[in-house]
């Protein structure tokens, strides 16, 4: 299940989870939180979705689907995140990937400002894995980073100070090295020339859909990593777009 927004442009958010789903062969259902209408050039606009709305897509998919692993993308306030959260306590839910959007790639906020205890208090207890950009991380931890040793410390820290496993993406540095809070890497070769909107999304899905398969994490991230290193390498060609393939 993935409980995100909806990107008209079908590049990242709800549109980009199920299509990982699909590609690697779970069902997936979904809790749509926020509409977006954006391209691969940015987002113009973002209407949230009631909490009580949220939470009802959520309630009536748990209540007759097996879901065995969920990922939180775009959440937007703190109503719809608190609405999140309560659904899957109640469902005593483990196999939570949350990836903490708040920025776009081409800089719109898609997190309330005032959201940001309500995700680190309500949701982060609840996850198996939280998975921020650089952006996202320096935000959580309060310091820049600005290398490998600075992914680490900083994945230690914020695992630390909120109890749960960070990997801290790396696809900004010249090296896509992603960095796992117990200190191990993920690492690929950085492909350039290709519109890389989406690779967040991307990747805590294709986690998400492997953890839904029987994976350990670390070897469902492991495998998500070569999805989406694959998806850039060999993009989609659509008008005057290199998009990812998935």
């Amino acid at each position: 299940m993935t409980v995100a927004g909806s990107d008209s442009g079908g590049g990242a958010g709800v549109q980009a989870d199920l299509k990982t789903f699909h590609a690697l062969r779970v069902f997936g259902v979904t809790a749509i939180s926020c509409v977006t209408a954006q391209n691969p050039f940015g987002v113009s606009r973002v209407e949230p979705v009631s909490a009580r709305m949220v939470a009802k897509q959520m309630e009536q998919v748990l209540e007759v689907f097996p879901v065995s692993a969920a990922k939180t993308g775009m959440l937007y306030d703190a109503a719809i995140i608190a609405a999140a959260a309560r659904v899957f306590r109640q469902h005593q839910f483990r196999n939570l990937v949350v990836d903490p959007v708040m920025l776009a790639t081409s800089g719109a906020r898609l997190l309330r400002t005032d959201a940001v205890r309500a995700l680190t208090t309500e949701l982060f207890p609840q996850a198996l894995l939280v998975t921020p950009n650089r952006a996202e991380a320096e935000v959580l931890w309060g310091r820049p980073i600005r290398s490998r040793e600075d992914q680490h410390a900083a994945a230690r820290a914020l695992a630390e100070r909120f109890g749960v496993l960070f990997l801290v993406k790396g696809g900004h540095f010249s090296e896509a090295v992603d960095v796992l809070s117990d200190g191990r890497e993920f690492a690929a070769r950085r492909i350039r020339g290709v519109k890389t909107h989406g690779t967040g999304c991307t990747l805590s899905a294709a986690i998400t859909a492997h953890l839904a398969r029987g994976y350990p994490l670390t070897e469902s991230i492991a495998r998500a990593k070569r999805f989406v290193t694959n998806a850039i390498r060999y993009p989609l060609r659509i008008g005057r777009f290199r998009l990812l393939r998935i």
